[in-house]
């Protein structure tokens, strides 16, 4: 096989593969936590043997969707985070960001965060800290490398950047995930809040010499 149809192939391979996950997608909009293999089989008009030779199984599938979902929330924030604004604007503006998703596809969330609601049997033995966990460390860890990139922080930067990435994802999923259940205040209420919990030591912190400041 020549190294022009291997490449044909792969993209073949790759256009089926992100046809298959927008078909995974539209089920997860749907149902949420109870989005099953054979729902998303039936809505991409395939059988659940040929979708699990794409994607071996549940956690799979979900690996997947979760790196399509993670890469884009991820681009926002970067945006919000690079916005022509003052520091304090930055701060809420990426927190909103952070809310104004999950807000905007409360199913797909639950599905990320919460897996196990969905409770179809033949899921069973689906560990939900196996896969989100992941999500969230590597949230911290851009997080960390943006704080390090951007602010002073004296000696042992990079620690201590890891700490505040760690820390401030932590904050966002636990809070958002507590607002998004209960709705307990708007959206703009809980970014003050949050962005005033962070302030004092952001607000103290110098740029980084050379960095892109934050």
């Amino acid at each position: 096989m020549d190294t022009t149809q291997r490449t044909d192939q792969q993209r073949s391979a790759d256009r089926r593969r992100r046809e298959l996950l927008e078909a995974a997608d539209r089920v997860v909009l749907r149902d949420g936590p109870q989005a099953s293999m054979n729902a998303i089989a039936a809505e991409a008009g395939i059988t659940k043997p040929i979708l699990y030779r794409h994607f071996g199984d549940k956690g799979g599938l979900y690996a997947a969707l979760a790196k399509r979902h993670t890469d884009a929330l991820l681009d926002s924030l970067r945006a919000a985070l690079d916005a022509p604004a003052d520091r304090r604007e930055r701060v809420e503006s990426t927190l909103d960001t952070y809310l104004t998703a999950i807000e905007a596809r409360p199913q797909v969330y639950r599905f990320l965060m919460h897996p196990a609601e969905g409770g179809q049997a033949g899921d069973q033995g689906f560990d939900v800290g196996k896969h989100s966990a992941p999500l969230l460390r590597r949230m911290g860890e851009e997080l960390a490398t943006v704080i390090e990139e951007r602010l002073d922080l004296g000696p042992d930067s990079q620690q201590l950047a890891r700490v505040w990435g760690h820390g401030i994802v932590g904050m966002m999923h636990a809070a958002g995930d507590w607002w998004l259940g209960e709705r307990p205040c708007s959206r703009a209420e809980l970014v003050r809040s949050l962005a005033d919990l962070l302030w004092g030591r952001l607000a103290a912190a110098g740029d980084r010499m050379g960095g892109p400041g934050f």
